[in-house]
This record gives structure tokens, C-alpha cells and sequence, in this order.
């Protein structure tokens, strides 16, 4: 630790801790002394988030498993082979509805899963707000699936934040048994 002092103050570089202070006195338009400034940014960031992040891997080509995922008739199919429709979910009501669309709503699970896309980038990344129904009103997260040729597959780096606290198991679990699994199935 000291060394790493003694190489900034040699080179006049200053250390992460200093720069951020020195960042969060400029964006405040305040003169602090340093160690003000830091408790501020500090006091502003969260250290307890949850998030959740997948990599499930799929025999099928990106262009199919961005299909899958966006077009509404072949998700249905998906939903189909899902835990939540065996487990009940209404009959009869619409599974999925899919604007192909960056700024377009979805509706999944038959009204169950809402949200808009945020990023459509064809076989390669989708991103989303979603939220599921229990949650209070304008609560979403983001949801991230960024698809990733493995040989003749394809690997879904899938990345999910900002969800109600306490919601991460539940959800991660959701994933696999409501998207993944059936999602295998499907693209056989």
C-alpha cells in the first residue's frame, strides 16, 4: 500500500480514491476536502444489489435462438413447454405478444411477463425493461441476453438487474424452468 503511494505522489498520478473524490467534487460544484467528497459518493452507491447472470447454451444457431426469443409465434410454442403453463397459467390467454420493434412492448405468459424492448441488434443482443406481474407499478429491471456463437451452437450471456430485492432466487430459477429448459426443447 505504501509503495503505491509513494509511485503516485512520485508521478503526481492520483490513487482511484483520490479521483473519485476529486469527480464527485466537480460534478457537485462544491469545494470539499477529499475525504467529504468520498463519504458523499459513497453514501450515494449501493454495495447490496442482486442480479442475476445465466449462460445457458443452446444447440441452434444465433439467427434461431433470436427468433425464438422475438417472434411471438415461436415463443408461444416456448411458453407451452414451460413450468408455468403446466402449472396452470389461465387457458386460453394470449402467451405472448412481441413488438419486433426497439421502443415496442411485450407481453408474455399471458400478460404475466411485461415490458419494452430496449435493444433489438438482430442474432446478436436483446435488451429489455421487464417486469413481472406482482411487482409494484413502474418497477422494472433490465434483462440481457446477448447471444454468443459456441461452435454450432449458440451460449445466451444472460444478465438480469435492478428486480426487487429479495426477488433473485425466485427469478433465477423462473429463467431456467419458464425460458431455458422449454427454450432447449423447443429448438430441439
Amino acid at each position: 500500500m505504501s509503495e503505491r503511494k509513494n509511485s503516485s505522489a512520485l508521478t503526481n498520478t492520483p490513487t482511484r480514491r483520490q479521483w473519485i473524490a476529486g469527480m464527485a467534487v466537480a460534478f457537485c460544484g462544491v469545494t470539499l476536502r477529499s475525504s467529504e467528497a468520498w463519504a458523499r459518493v459513497e453514501e450515494e452507491i449501493s454495495h447490496s444489489a442482486e442480479a442475476i447472470h445465466q449462460e445457458p447454451v443452446f444447440k441452434a444457431s444465433r439467427k434461431r435462438v433470436y427468433e425464438a426469443l422475438t417472434d411471438a409465434k415461436q415463443f408461444e410454442k416456448v411458453v407451452q413447454l414451460s413450468a408455468a403453463m403446466k402449472s396452470g397459467m389461465a387457458p386460453g390467454a394470449k402467451s405472448a405478444e412481441i413488438s419486433r420493434e426497439a421502443g415496442g412492448a411485450f407481453s408474455l405468459f399471458g400478460g404475466y411477463v411485461t415490458g419494452r424492448q430496449v435493444e433489438l441488434v438482430p442474432n446478436e443482443r436483446i435488451v429489455q425493461a421487464w417486469r413481472a406481474g406482482g411487482w409494484d407499478p413502474g418497477d422494472y429491471s433490465i434483462a440481457r441476453f446477448q447471444l454468443v456463437e459456441q461452435g454450432t451452437g449458440t451460449k445466451i450471456v444472460f444478465d438480469h438487474a435492478g428486480f426487487p430485492k429479495g426477488d433473485a432466487e425466485h427469478l433465477a430459477e423462473g429463467w431456467k424452468i419458464n425460458y431455458w429448459e422449454p427454450l432447449e426443447k423447443f429448438l430441439g
